[in-house]
């Protein structure tokens, strides 16, 4: 299956944000809900089981100068097996223009056993823009081995590189659960925020849980394993 949704926002000139293209295509379909503060607010709904191995679906996101966007997903999604030796593909491409704020806080990502799954975001920010991107990997559903996940983030703030980051978990990628990466945890993510208005936090490493300040930017990398999602969402709140 392959599907292609995308989102621009404006801002409306009144203090708040429009959302003037809101289009998907099963299984990505997006929905607005209402308003808060101010920024739109538009939910993912997943309009069909999966990702299964063969599909390749694509989100594009652009939010205008001055808009604010917060995007979430209403479950979680599990890439599921599908034709032998196939691989799903889940991309995202984000556009956010100066002044521009988006959150990106969409629920987990679940590599169910036997699965082979590519999730790749690429983000470009302006000078100025602000960002949240949380991602979240649980390594197999409850009491199974996890399939294949590769996880890839590329972020640029002001046409420089500020973030290259990518994990892989699964039969494929040896040493995954060893201490040098999850150290056997079954679940881990991360949340960058971008914010202008803030200096970046100081770095700090406590128990399964890291803050690193990022050069490029005015930048603050939050990652974590945990041993279970609702644990690991508790600390990629901050």
């Amino acid at each position: 299956m392959r599907a292609l949704a995308r989102l621009v926002a404006r801002a409306d000139g009144r203090g708040g944000t429009a959302v003037v293209e809101l289009r998907g295509e099963t299984p990505l379909l997006l929905r607005q809900t209402p308003t808060d503060g101010g920024v739109a607010t538009v939910h993912l709904v997943g309009g069909a089981a999966g990702p299964l191995a063969g599909d390749d679906l694509r989100l594009e996101i652009e939010v205008g100068p001055g808009a604010a966007v917060r995007v979430h997903s209403v479950a979680a999604s599990i890439a599921l097996p599908g034709r032998a030796g196939a691989v799903s593909r889940m991309v995202v491409r984000a556009v956010v223009h100066a002044g521009a704020t988006l959150h990106w806080l969409p629920e987990q990502l679940v590599a169910a056993a036997g699965c082979a799954h590519l999730a790749e975001s690429r983000v470009e920010l302006a000078a100025g823009a602000s960002l949240r991107w949380r991602d979240e990997l649980i390594c197999g559903r409850y009491g199974e081995t996890p399939g294949g996940a590769v996880v890839h983030t590329h972020v640029d703030y002001a046409d420089r590189p500020l973030l290259r980051q990518s994990l892989a978990v699964g039969p494929h990628a040896p040493g995954w659960a060893g201490p040098a990466v999850l150290g056997g945890a079954p679940a881990t993510g991360s949340l960058l925020v971008v914010d202008p208005s803030r200096p970046a936090d100081p770095p700090m490493v406590e128990g399964g849980v890291a803050r690193l300040p990022l050069a490029g930017g005015p930048a603050t990398l939050w990652t974590a394993t945990a041993p279970d999602a609702h644990t690991l969402r508790a600390h990629l709140t901050g």
